[in-house]
């Protein structure tokens, strides 16, 4: 007869005997990652391969229909156009402004703490409060940046409502609210350059110009392979900004490949071809971002 104390190995296996420690450690985070990332991939692949509508019709299997229809859209080819040029004005900007930034700082400015908390504090603000502080400066007539250009005698700038300046405008608030994150970056790997290579740089007669062409910024190659794969990721996944300092506009002319998957999704209720485009999208940025880093890799070496 089996005593009512028999340990609980005697009877069925536990669950923490069945699965490994790591796992069952990691087993809350799989769940939820695969919960809220792998199944609306899932969902939405399979989507992409129907009519799925906002409207009440039931959904049909269409296959590679709203693949074809992608690739011959020219507006999702406009859109992925303006993505592309606005990644090109933002990415450059934040990299190299970020990397000056650091390097001021760097250099033993007087009160390093209201510099670095003055140029990471932007970043810390929601896009909400950033796009509305900048359409006060963008204003046409009582907008700061055009009192200032009417101080120097230029006319007012259309800087949200002019198709050619438009892009610049959002690249310039993007390059104020972001360029913080960058700067922290760049200073954490400034502070981790040793010491021992500018000493022996100073002992061998090299100024300051040639202490930053053949020590900093060597050093620095691996942090700008890190921040500009990010930022040309980030830069690539614009919504935020853009929606609510022009709404895509004037004339479409700012309108990024996230937008008009919004638009098409949720304003044309055609869900499935949304669908399409964003994997489109997905596999682009998959494309170019992998292009880039092996770039950079060979560039370092």
């Amino acid at each position: 007869m089996s005593s009512p104390h028999a340990s609980p190995r005697s009877g069925a296996p536990s669950v923490r005997r069945l699965l490994p420690p790591g796992l069952l450690f990691a087993l809350p985070f799989l769940v939820l990652f695969a919960l809220f990332m792998v199944w609306p991939l899932v969902q939405g692949l399979w989507m992409s391969l129907t009519d799925t509508s906002l409207s009440a019709h039931t959904p049909g299997f269409v296959g590679l229909d709203n693949f074809t229809e992608a690739f011959q859209d020219a507006e999702m080819w406009r859109a992925l156009g303006h993505t592309v040029w606005f990644t090109v004005l933002s990415t450059v900007p934040l990299v190299a402004v970020a990397l000056g930034m650091a390097l001021l700082v760097h250099t033993g400015l007087p009160g390093q703490w209201v510099w670095r908390l003055a140029f990471f504090a932007p970043y810390l603000l929601p896009v909400g409060v950033v796009s509305l502080l900048w359409i006060w400066l963008y204003q046409p007539d009582l907008g700061l940046l055009n009192h200032l250009l009417d101080v120097v005698g230029i006319g007012p700038v259309g800087w949200l409502s002019d198709e050619s300046v438009a892009m610049w405008a959002v690249a310039l608030t993007t390059l104020w609210w972001t360029v913080g994150f960058n700067f922290l970056l760049y200073l954490a790997a400034l502070q981790a350059v040793p010491d021992h290579l500018y000493e022996a740089a100073a002992i061998d007669g090299a100024g300051a110009w040639r202490r930053l062409r053949s020590i900093t910024l060597p050093q620095l190659s691996r942090i700008t392979v890190v921040v500009t794969v990010l930022q040309v990721l980030a830069s690539l996944k614009v919504f935020d900004q853009i929606y609510l300092l022009t709404k895509g506009g004037p004339n479409g002319s700012t309108r990024p490949v996230v937008e008009y998957v919004y638009d098409v999704g949720f304003t044309g209720y055609r869900l499935g071809y949304a669908s399409a485009i964003s994997y489109v999208f997905f596999a682009l940025v998959l494309l170019a971002s992998a292009a880039q880093y092996a770039a950079l890799r060979r560039r370092e070496k």
